[in-house]
């Protein structure tokens, strides 16, 4: 039989890093409220978890990146909005931010967890930040419990 490695969803003990955007921040507060729970419910405790806020999710990448290579965290949670405007503004930014995002956890080999909307409407945001879709920020939070145990057990 193969041996299999899952994450179990217990927080108790690890340190987590929440990186959140300001700009659109009506979002950002939600995700991150979602994150918090996901984190409170699955027995992290408050002096584990640091936030960190940045102007906006172009920066979220770089504070990520020298948050997961400080090694004080076990998990870095990014969290933000992208809101698809008339220019292609929406597209480059997206794009740099997932890339970066993906980089940092790759060059630290720490799970940088993506928690960032990218979205077309503001009616989208909303519901993926705690209405018809769930919260995404919990989801991230659930996502980065999860691969902290992976990554123990590796």
């Amino acid at each position: 039989m193969a041996k299999t490695i899952k994450g179990s969803l217990e927080a108790k003990g690890s340190r987590f890093a929440i990186v959140v955007s300001r700009f659109n921040s009506f979002i950002g507060d939600r995700l991150l409220a979602g994150a918090l729970d996901a984190l409170d419910k699955n027995g992290a405790q408050p002096e584990d978890i640091t936030v960190v806020y940045v102007p906006g999710s172009f920066e979220i990448p770089l504070v990520a990146k020298k948050l997961a290579l400080s090694k004080k965290y076990d998990a870095v949670i990014c969290l933000g909005a992208l809101l698809r405007g008339e220019t292609p503004h929406f597209d480059y930014i997206s794009s740099t931010v997932t890339r970066g995002i993906g980089s940092a956890s790759l060059e630290s080999g720490i799970p940088v967890i993506y928690g960032v909307l990218t979205c077309n409407t503001v009616e989208q945001a909303i519901e993926r930040a705690g209405l018809k879709s769930g919260n995404k920020g919990f989801d991230a939070a659930m996502a980065a419990v999860e691969m902290v145990q992976v990554m123990k057990q590796l």
